[in-house]
């Protein structure tokens, strides 16, 4: 874990304001959801991204009953479907 060397206070509220050169270098907008991690003693935050239920990849993910699959997934569960329609 790289040091930033910023340091923040915690607020009456539990808050901290996350720096805004922070948030540009990572691509943070107003709004944007964050995950938070505990590793050991220490706090981890991370924008969170939605990930496919079943291989975790980010990329063209669509809700499917309420559970997110990828484009990739989608594929492969579809020609299952379909070797099993021709046995």
């Amino acid at each position: 874990m790289k040091s930033t060397g910023i340091v923040r206070r915690v607020d009456e509220l539990g808050r901290i304001v996350i720096p805004i050169e922070l948030r540009n270098k990572l691509k943070i907008e107003v709004k944007d959801p964050i995950e938070i991690y505990v590793d050991g003693s220490s706090i981890i935050l991370k924008k969170f991204q939605e990930d496919c239920v079943f291989c975790g990849s980010t990329k063209k993910v669509v809700d499917y009953k309420g559970k997110l699959i990828c484009s990739k997934c989608m594929e492969n569960i579809a020609s299952m479907n379909n070797n099993l329609k021709d046995e």
